[in-house]
């Protein structure tokens, strides 16, 4: 492969200009090289002289003057004691010497402008132009295997260096522009498969061993000499026919009325078919007019509803800032009327400290920690009933819905569970220890305490221990009822229809007095209750107008079994 690529593929009878496809310069010299005469290039170079000059020639004997030590050659280290603008003027011109700005023009005979010029290379030695294309001109140039080459520098202005006339067919092939030394102003020229040059004289390829073919016969010849005759008598017959028919064109006018007639139908298409766009034209814009007419009416519309708006909304801005100041002073009123029923809630259901660590009353009644195993019992379900009670009542004052309903009966209270997956399918658990079993009990302890946590977290408390029951309450109670300001005072009204027979009619609370009578009341159908004495007879209230009696079999929760929730030794007191 090696060899196939440093051998030409274009034989030297087939080189043509329309080939060339760049030109190269190396060794760019301005000045005349030394050693060389003016008609050097005349000399007799035929093989016999130089086998001549080659030949070994005779020596005289060196004297004593011959062997003096030669004259030391002109080193640069004898530019190191100069000045540095010296130095740099020194490389300046020998930089000038030896580059300069070219370009180069290809001129065909018999044309008096040149067929192309390049590009100019500036301040080179060695410059490289751009590639080109010739395939563009006509044949006349193109199949050219001669032609000239102008190469100009710029010293003051351009003016030619090397004007030479190349033949093609002597180009020396070259191959690359490696490992090549090139003489002084040496012009090399691209074609489309390799480099060729002029001065350099390389080596003749060597001869490519390939399989002998056979040539034609001379009957093969004569049968292409015969068919060469008969397409050129075919050629001529094509040339007079085609006169003929020109001149029969010439002397016979074309009749043109049936192209005419063609247009005339043509342009009848176009007409109908304009016709109809025109059509659909007309009904789009009227389209267009009722749409935009609808548009506009929409918009109009649009811009009342609009101002109407805006007036709405100018006038809700007035209500807007009352209604936020109506809020913001209700959200005042309500977390304080919250402190308020957290205070009371704490005085009615006290909850205090005792002299072990972490140990409560509520109510005077202690209550362990989750631990309740040498505990009271009857003394834990009490406690657990206030417990319970208390923690009921916050879920309302607070707005905190309790994940684990809580239901208060005092000592014998119980806690539900209805979201948890559990095996067992009674999910009401006690919070009292007598008479149930334990795990239930500790059970309904733990759920207890998972309302408290809901509790704190309510108000943004982390509780770090949920076992501890009465510190976790306590802590929420003081949250909740902890503020700068000064209490409210409670509102007018409270609980009506304490009773709600048909026969007992109480009137609207007014002050303390009215509480007082209510509470009276409420006392005299509890004692009823508990003694059953007032089933044969009527009970005389007083409600501070006088006396009314009432039956109370009237009563809505009159029963046969009386239950009460009074307490006889922390224990139910149940008659029956």
């Amino acid at each position: 492969m090696a060899s196939e690529l440093s051998r030409p593929l274009l034989l030297p009878q087939n080189r043509k200009l329309r080939h060339l496809q760049g030109i190269y310069l190396r060794n760019l010299t301005l000045s005349r090289p030394r050693g060389k005469t003016i008609d050097d290039a005349a000399l007799n170079k035929t093989p016999q002289k130089l086998e001549a000059l080659r030949e070994p020639q005779l020596h005289h004997a060196q004297s004593s003057g011959d062997l003096r030590p030669p004259k030391l050659r002109r080193r640069s280290t004898n530019w190191s004691g100069a000045s540095p603008d010296l130095r740099q003027k020194k490389l300046e011109d020998v930089i000038d010497s030896r580059t300069a700005d070219t370009f180069f023009t290809l001129h065909a005979k018999g044309q008096g402008d040149p067929i192309y010029i390049s590009e100019v290379v500036e301040r080179a030695m060695n410059p490289t132009f751009r590639f080109f294309d010739l395939s563009g001109f006509g044949p006349a140039t193109t199949r050219l295997d001669t032609f000239t080459i102008r190469l100009w520098v710029k010293r003051q202005d351009f003016v030619p260096l090397i004007e030479e006339e190349v033949s093609l067919q002597s180009l020396q092939f070259v191959g690359t522009l490696e490992n090549h030394p090139f003489p002084p102003n040496c012009i090399l020229f691209h074609l489309i498969d390799g480099i060729y040059t002029i001065d350099l004289a390389s080596k003749p390829p060597n001869p490519k061993h390939a399989p002998s073919l056979p040539t034609s016969s001379y009957s093969a010849l004569m049968r292409l000499s015969n068919l060469d005759e008969s397409i050129q008598d075919a050629l001529a017959t094509r040339e007079e026919l085609a006169a003929q028919i020109n001149e029969i064109l010439l002397s016979h006018p074309v009749d043109e009325s049936p192209q005419a007639e063609e247009e005339v139908a043509l342009a009848s298409r176009y007409v109908v078919s304009e016709r109809k766009l025109l059509k659909n034209s007309i009904r789009r814009r009227a389209e267009l007019k009722t749409s935009i007419s609808s548009r506009t009416e929409a918009i109009k519309t649009g811009k009342e509803l609009q101002l109407k708006y805006l007036e709405d909304i100018n006038n809700a801005q007035d209500k807007l800032s009352n209604c936020k100041t109506l809020l913001q002073t209700t959200t005042s009123e309500i977390h304080g009327q919250r402190r308020r029923i957290c205070e009371e809630l704490h005085a009615i259901y006290p909850i205090e400290a005792t002299t072990h660590t972490l140990l409560f009353t509520i109510c005077g009644l202690p209550l362990p920690n989750s631990i309740f195993e040498d505990a009271d019992e009857d003394i834990v379900s009490a406690a657990l009933g206030y417990v319970a009670r208390l923690v009921d009542m916050l879920q309302y004052y607070l707005s905190v819905p309790l994940p684990y309903p809580i239901t208060s009966y005092g000592s014998r209270s119980i806690i539900q569970d209805s979201i948890s997956i559990l095996q067992d399918n009674q999910r009401i658990f006690p919070l009292y220890m007598k008479g149930t079993v334990r795990f239930r009990f500790d059970y309904g302890v733990f759920l207890l305490n998972k309302n408290i946590e809901r509790l704190a977290e309510s108000q943004g408390l982390k509780v770090m221990d949920i076992r501890q029951t009465l510190p976790n309450l306590k802590y929420v109670l003081y949250v909740c009822s902890a503020g700068s300001s000064e209490l409210p005072a409670r509102k007018a009204g409270g609980i009506r229809g304490l009773i709600t027979g048909r026969e007992v009619e109480i009137g609207s609370r007014r002050g303390s007095a009215d509480s007082g009578i209510v509470g009276a009341q409420s006392e005299a159908v509890r004692k009823a209750l508990e003694n059953g004495s007032a089933e044969a007879k009527g009970v005389k209230l007083d409600v501070g107008k006088g006396n009314r009696e009432f039956n109370m079999a009237s009563l809505p929760f009159r029963d046969t079994h009386v239950q009460s929730l009074r307490t006889s030794g922390l224990r139910e007191n149940i008659k029956r």
